[in-house]
């Protein structure tokens, strides 16, 4: 019971984070510049500059059909944390959107500006098996049946329809592309959150004492660790492989030890887009990401 009040906790937090880098990037740096957002955000940004409508406010309304559309797909556990995010970061943007600083430099600023924080904003909400549904509710389900897309991908693809869809609003060219250029950066970002925090290293390492190089990997970094029979392809000679999943900083600390132990060692690290099973991510954790 503790363990999920804790994890709802943490959701909460990251969700306000969200909220308050999507508002920033709205507020703050789209709807001052005139150009073009992207997907339901960008919807209700011109809906708002038509209407005055409230963004937050429009986020909800709009995003109630396509909920209802992606439910099957998407499942009854990432939906009751997607409108839990929808929720939160709709309050925060109607709440704190009014009284954030304008920034009025240049546009391509503005567009860099955006694209960071929002692609900060979505990634940390995809990080935790949720989404600020609208086009995201579709994006993710796009990925549940083509899980070799990257989410950054599908979002430019998506988006990017959006922009050009909507340009004809703020009828400038200087617009348009300054929201084409933040798209992209809002992709690469979320990617990067998504899929850089998410990853780990594989590493092999072809040495003469693989016990102890393992037992080292266990007691000093945690991890475990498989040992394979290999054979060298120009001397013949049998020589076993350690192989090993870590993150990033453990990767460091096991080539650094793996050379005390074996200076001839040979060690081959190579980058994993995700890593399933006990110390990384569990299988149920998510089937989208």
């Amino acid at each position: 019971m503790k363990e999920k009040m804790k994890k709802f906790c943490v959701d909460v937090l990251i969700d306000l984070a969200s909220g308050f880098c999507l508002t920033a990037a709205i507020y703050s740096f789209a709807v001052p510049a005139g150009f073009p957002m992207t997907g339901i955000s960008g919807i209700a940004m011109i809906l708002y500059q038509l209407f005055g409508t409230p963004i937050g406010t429009m986020n909800v309304v709009l995003n109630i059909p396509i909920a209802l559309f992606c439910y099957k797909t998407l499942g009854k556990r990432f939906y009751l944390n997607s409108v839990k995010t929808i929720l939160i970061t709709s309050a925060v943007m109607d709440l704190l959107g009014p009284v954030f600083p304008v920034y009025q430099g240049e546009m391509f600023l503005a567009a860099l500006g955006a694209g960071v924080l929002c692609g900060l904003g979505y990634g940390m909400v995809f990080l935790r098996n949720s989404s600020t549904g609208g086009v995201d509710f579709i994006m993710m389900t796009i990925r549940a049946y083509h899980p070799h897309f990257s989410l950054g991908n599908i979002s430019f693809v998506m988006d990017t329809a959006v922009i050009a869809a909507g340009s004809w609003l703020f009828g400038s060219m200087n617009a348009l592309i300054c929201g084409i250029v933040m798209n992209y950066l809002n992709a690469a970002v979320v990617d990067k959150v998504v899929y850089g925090m998410r990853n780990g290293k594989l590493t092999m390492i072809i040495t003469s004492a693989p016990q102890k190089v393992a037992e080292m990997i266990q007691e000093q970094i945690g991890r475990g660790t498989t040992i394979l029979q290999g054979v060298g392809g120009y001397t013949g000679q049998e020589r076993q492989v350690v192989l090993c999943a870590s993150n990033h900083k453990e990767m460091y600390d096991i080539k650094r030890k793996v050379h005390e132990l074996d200076e001839n060692a040979f060690v081959i690290i190579v980058e994993s887009n995700d890593v399933i099973g006990e110390g990384f991510r569990l299988p149920g954790d998510t089937n989208l990401l």
